[in-house]
């Protein structure tokens, strides 16, 4: 079995405090590959340093994330601007809103949102959006900024299939973290079981969301994204190896993998 992981932080201490043996029991697990993603300036230099070292591993996203919108000037933008021409990154963002939190004004959230996605449009490469409690004013900016039917995805994907089929509508996508496993998550199962096979993608957003049977555990690590892969096949009646197999295929193509 062979799994990438979509969406990580292996810069955050949690991981890169042990990531010789994070990428170990990786490896072990099947994780081939690995997207590690960054939220600001600095951890994009991170993640670009650990794409280095472990080139046949790591590549990298980079965005702004709406938690430091607030702190965010034109030069910085310009700078990540720049930064995204390097080979390791093979996605922007994570970028987005969100409204549970409001580390930043929404005002702020959104201008830096749109001031990336136009950044971003003129190099085409896939987007990934963290949205929380702000989908519609998500869609819109995307929508404004010329996204509609471009690879987008919504990751770490917590909704129902109403929401589901909003992103849908646009042509883009979402990701499942182990947060799908969780009991209470009858709605995002559902939206799982049937979600169509050649869009399926997962990810661990380690170090967060450990998915059962090891919730407890922290940090969440890669190699936990087989638990997510085995309960997604048991979920869609699948067999493990097909739907990894298939997923990796997806993800591979999404981010244009070589």
């Amino acid at each position: 079995m062979n799994l990438i992981d979509s969406h990580c932080h292996l810069t955050y201490a949690e991981l890169s405090e042990q990531l010789e043996a994070v990428l170990a029991r990786a490896a072990e697990a099947g994780v081939e590959r690995i997207i590690s993603v960054a939220t600001d300036l600095a951890d994009a230099a991170a993640a670009l340093s650990l794409a280095r070292k472990y080139p046949d591993v790591v590549r990298v996203a980079a965005g702004i994330h709406p938690h430091g919108a607030g702190k965010v000037s034109d030069a910085d933008l310009e700078e990540l601007a720049r930064l995204w021409r390097d080979e390791p990154i093979v996605a922007f963002g994570e970028m987005g809103l969100d409204y549970h939190y409001d580390f930043a004004e929404r005002a702020v959230q959104k201008r830096v949102f749109a001031e990336q996605l136009r950044r971003a449009l003129p190099l085409d490469r896939p987007i990934i959006i963290h949205s929380r409690e702000a989908l519609d004013d998500t869609i819109a900016i995307l929508i404004d900024e010329g996204y509609s039917g471009r690879r987008v995805v919504f990751h770490c994907f917590g909704g129902g299939p109403a929401e589901a089929d909003l992103i849908g509508a646009h042509g883009w996508r979402v990701s499942f973290t182990g947060t799908v496993t969780f009991r209470k998550s009858k709605e995002t199962q559902e939206v799982a079981r049937t979600y169509p096979a050649d869009r399926l993608m997962v990810e661990t957003d380690a170090p967060y969301l450990s998915p059962e049977p090891v919730r407890g555990r922290k940090p969440n690590e890669p190699s936990f994204l087989a638990h997510t892969a085995r309960f997604l096949a048991e979920l869609r009646g699948e067999s493990l190896e097909a739907l990894a197999e298939q997923m990796t295929a997806n993800t591979q193509a999404f981010f244009g993998l070589a």
